[in-house]
């Protein structure tokens, strides 16, 4: 089961290198449909989406992985489209153990199956235009594209749909402020929140072409809580864990990524570490209306903890996709840092085996392999 799991958990690694149309706020490059997916999932959790909408963001651009993206500005063909992304759902899901799980809910997602898939492709069609217009400098050219979609394209059926967020956005078109209330903090947090997808890691892509940044990690960590929620232990609830990951990372927009492995291990978790992270989380989250903020703020604060079942589960996911993404990639983050053996099994292994045994065992058997041969 953990052999196929990781063969689509791996394979969806590839969609951090799908480039797409929109890019991000500071204009600095394209956005990928990895952290769009993140970032779309993170709308979802703060505008009160489900977990099945949020299930459904996690893997609705998978399919990109062998169709591309295609940019709602230019003609396609819609036919040839929907048959190439149906045969990419059928390859990609097709490697996940429970793969029929995932194909379905994409399908469902796909054709606005229930409330769950309307509020996903909602979340979906909206942050792309509020990433163009919450930018400092926007871009012309997609500030047209955004107002062509607002006026006739998928997102004008937010006048009715989602009135106050398309008020929202001809506010921003026309040069105005939104109104503030809950949503104008949201937007306030959510555009913030796209500061991650520039913070790079330690890790790198496992094809090796550069390193990951920690948006991708989180939007990837939520997938395996996904795919992997089967094996947590008693108590944890999958979608909760879910929600934990999106927003674990988010402190690094303050303070960068510290990786395990840095300055002999004694940089990470050290209390001066802890008290910058928790002054980020403090700020990060009052952006949000309360009392969101301090819900987040303490969903947080639980993972941090690592103490409660969920975030058991959720630390030990956050710990063994860094070994995951090294042993595929040939250890190249291990390299950088000169890690041994011995450093993997005391500074990773408890975390993983607390959260879940099978996992660690799985990984154990791997990492020997690989230490053996280096």
């Amino acid at each position: 089961m953990l052999d196929d799991a990781f063969a689509f958990l791996c394979e969806a690694d590839r969609l951090k290198s799908v480039h797409r149309a929109s890019v991000l706020m500071d204009l600095s490059r394209p956005e990928n449909s990895a952290e769009h997916s993140w970032h779309v999932a993170l709308w979802a959790m703060v505008m009160g989406a489900s977990d099945r909408a949020i299930a459904m963001i996690l893997i609705h651009d998978l399919v990109e992985i062998d169709t591309g993206d295609q940019p709602i500005h230019l003609d396609h063909d819609v036919e040839g489209l929907a048959i190439a992304e149906a045969a990419a759902a059928d390859r990609i899901f097709g490697l996940a153990p429970d793969g029929a799980r995932l194909a379905a809910l994409w399908r469902d997602f796909e054709g606005r199956a229930d409330a769950a898939a309307v509020t996903a492709k909602r979340m979906d069609h909206a942050q792309p235009i509020f990433q163009v217009l919450q930018a400092r400098d926007p871009i012309p050219d997609h500030v047209r594209i955004v107002r062509d979609n607002l006026s006739a394209g998928r997102a004008a059926r937010f006048e009715r749909e989602w009135p106050q967020g398309w008020q929202a956005a001809h506010a921003l078109l026309s040069g105005q402020e939104v109104a503030q209330g809950d949503l104008s903090r949201r937007l306030a947090f959510l555009a913030e929140a796209d500061a991650l997808k520039g913070v790079l890691r330690a890790n790198r892509l496992l094809d090796g072409s550069r390193r990951e940044n920690s948006a991708e990690h989180s939007w990837h960590l939520a997938l395996y809580a996904l795919v992997l929620g089967g094996l947590a232990g008693p108590g944890v609830d999958p979608g909760r864990v879910i929600r934990m990951l999106l927003i674990h990372d988010l402190v690094e927009i303050d303070v960068g990524d510290v990786p395990l492995h840095s300055a002999g291990g004694q940089a990470h978790g050290s209390a001066a570490i802890q008290a910058a992270e928790e002054a980020a989380a403090r700020r990060l989250f009052g952006l949000l209306p309360d009392p969101q903020g301090q819900q987040m703020l303490a969903l947080w604060q639980e993972f941090e903890a690592a103490a409660s079942p969920d975030a058991v589960f959720a630390k030990a996911l956050d710990r063994c996709q860094p070994v995951v993404q090294n042993l595929r990639s040939g250890g190249a983050g291990w390299v950088e840092y000169d890690v041994t053996l011995a450093q993997v099994e005391s500074r990773v292994g408890p975390w993983i085996e607390r959260g879940c045994a099978p996992l660690w065992q799985w990984l154990h058997h791997g990492l020997c392999a690989h230490f053996a041969g280096s």
